[in-house]
C-alpha cells in the first residue's frame, strides 16, 4: 500500500465532448489507482453532492423553455461553489486524491465557445468559486463531433447533448484553445479505437504516478 499522506493529494480531471469514451477511461484511472493502493475519490460535474446533482438534472433536462446562456452557467457555478467546498478541497485536504468527470474547463469550452458567453465573466466566476484550486492533470478526449455524435447515435440524449454539430465544433474549438495554453492538459486521441486510446491513457497514467509516488 501506498501512503499517499507523504504525498501531495492530486486533483485529476477528465475532459471530452460526447461520444469520446470519458466513462471507460475514468474506470481505468480508477483501476490504475486500485493497483497503487492510493486513496482516491471519483466524481463528476455538475454534480457531486445532493445539491449539485440537484442543478445537473436542471440544467441537463429537456424542456420547452428556452435557458439563457447566462442562467446555465451561474447554474454550473453553483453546483461548482458546492462541489468544491464540500467534497474536493476537504478530500485533498486529507490527502486523497480527486478524479472528476470535467470541471471548469467544459465550462470554458461549452459556455465559453460553444455558447459564445464571456471568457472573462467565466474567469470571474472562476475565481470566486474556486479561489486558486485548479486540477494537477487533465487528460482531454478529443474527438472530430461527427465521430461522437455517431457513438451516442443510440442512446437517450439530454438538452445539451441534441446541439447542433456546429456548437460541438466550437466547444472542441474551446478545449483545443485551452490545451494549447496550459501545459497540465494532456491531449488524448479519442477518435483511435478503445483499446488505442485505454493503452495510451493506461501508459500515460501510470508514469505520471510513478512520478507522483516517488517524489
Amino acid at each position: 500500500m501506498v501512503n499517499t499522506q507523504s504525498h501531495t493529494a492530486k486533483f485529476v480531471t477528465v475532459e471530452g465532448s460526447e461520444g469520446a469514451g470519458k466513462s471507460t477511461n475514468l474506470a481505468m484511472i480508477c483501476e490504475a489507482l486500485d493497483a497503487r493502493g492510493v486513496d482516491y475519490y471519483c466524481t463528476r460535474e455538475p454534480g457531486g453532492t445532493e445539491l449539485a446533482e440537484e442543478l445537473r438534472e436542471l440544467v441537463l433536462r429537456q424542456r420547452d423553455e428556452t435557458v439563457d446562456g447566462l442562467a446555465e452557467l451561474l447554474m454550473m457555478f453553483a453546483a461548482r461553489r458546492q462541489h468544491v467546498t464540500q467534497v474536493i478541497k476537504p478530500k485533498l485536504d486529507a490527502g486523497c486524491w480527486v478524479i472528476c468527470d470535467r470541471f471548469t474547463d467544459a465550462t470554458v469550452a461549452y459556455q465559453g465557445f460553444g455558447r459564445g458567453l464571456s471568457l472573462e465573466w467565466i474567469s470571474t466566476l472562476k475565481d470566486w468559486v474556486q479561489q486558486g484550486l485548479e486540477p494537477d492533470l487533465t487528460l482531454y478526449f478529443d474527438i472530430p463531433p461527427e465521430v461522437g455524435a455517431a457513438r451516442i447515435a443510440d442512446r437517450e440524449q439530454d438538452r445539451l447533448e441534441q446541439e447542433r454539430r456546429d456548437f460541438f465544433h466550437k466547444v472542441r474549438e474551446g478545449y483545443l484553445h485551452l490545451a494549447d495554453k496550459h501545459e497540465r492538459i494532456r491531449v488524448v486521441d479519442a477518435s483511435q479505437s478503445l483499446t488505442e486510446v485505454s493503452e495510451e491513457v493506461r501508459v500515460f497514467f501510470s508514469g505520471y504516478l510513478d512520478t507522483e509516488l516517488t517524489l
